[in-house]
């Protein structure tokens, strides 16, 4: 199968090159978008042209990209963390290195393919790939996460989230020493312009995004944070701590910094959610431990940091 699209540039665009302009422009990935320029299946005026040809006003563009293969979700016996579950609604306590969903380069394994084989009751409003799912966390980010059992309680989830009557609190270990025991990180997110796995802050093609922070321990080079998100932007806290030079450490894309513990992943985990119950209508809140990586960091800081306080003295 393949789809057929046409562009013209025009003049905000003159200058950027042609790979970047089409990952702007279609949902594949950079990569696929690149050979298919170099297989000929983009022109630009009738002709070939190269990924870094750069556009100029009112080059016409005409792509044939083959169509990747949409993934599938089957049911898999992996087992499941759950924390509650009832006729409308199973709350997880997702490990890290878990994907929520199939999609490219991760078609098994995921927290779907756990649920389709718990259950099949599961809301079909998502569709066969991310069927009961609500929102998401990171692979690499543990914590709770809630699924919807049926289309009503789905569509009353999505509404709050939508509305922002969720509550989601994170812990986190950042790199540093922040100055203010609590603030407010309000900066709007959006795909980086040039690594498009990226996100970051940005005013172009971007969305609000609201993080509340608070110190909950200092050890002098880290912090030990507790962060709520009043949005649910993609890698939002990760993209936010990096902004005000607070990296969460041990994030792969978003620190530089080679992190000094045994954590595969950011050390971030998603420790309280609170929603009202699609049927009830009651406030409800969920708390998951801190899984054992994270916690073994603190203990280590803790004891590293009581060290130098007694030398200093």
């Amino acid at each position: 199968m393949s789809s057929k699209l046409e562009f013209v540039v025009e003049k905000n665009d003159e200058k950027k090159r042609l790979d970047v302009f089409l990952a702007e422009k279609i949902e594949n990935s950079r990569s696929f978008i690149k050979n298919s320029i170099l297989e000929g299946q983009v022109l630009v005026n009738g002709f070939c042209a190269k990924p870094n040809y750069r556009l100029k006003q009112n080059d016409k563009i005409t792509v044939n990209i083959l169509e990747m293969p949409k993934p599938s979700a089957t049911p898999e016996d992996i087992p499941l963390d759950i924390v509650c579950e009832d006729e409308d609604i199973i709350v997880i306590n997702k490990p890290r290195g878990m994907v929520v969903y199939p999609a490219a380069g991760n078609y098994s394994g995921t927290l779907v393919n756990a649920l389709l084989y718990h259950t099949k009751d599961l809301a079909s409003n998502g569709g066969q790939i991310r069927p009961g799912i609500v929102h998401r966390l990171d692979k690499d980010t543990s914590g709770l996460i809630v699924v919807a059992k049926n289309n009503a309680a789905h569509l009353n989830l999505v509404e709050q989230l939508k509305n922002r009557q969720f509550k989601k609190v994170y812990q986190a270990i950042v790199w540093g020493d922040i100055k203010d025991n609590e603030g407010t990180i309000d900066a709007p997110i959006g795909r980086h312009p040039v690594r498009r796995k990226e996100m970051t802050v940005t005013t172009k093609n971007s969305k609000d995004a609201i993080t509340h922070f608070k110190v909950v321990e200092r050890f002098g080079e880290f912090t030990f944070i507790e962060a709520r998100i009043e949005t649910g932007r993609t890698h939002q806290i990760r993209v936010h701590m990096k902004f005000i030079n607070h990296p969460i450490v041990a994030d792969p894309v978003y620190s530089r910094k080679k992190a000094p513990f045994e954590i595969k992943g950011q050390a971030l985990h998603a420790y309280k959610l609170g929603f009202y119950h699609p049927t009830t209508k009651k406030f409800i809140e969920f708390s998951a431990p801190m899984p054992d990586d994270m916690a073994k960091i603190l203990d280590i800081l803790r004891d590293k940091y009581a060290e130098q306080r007694k030398d200093g003295n």
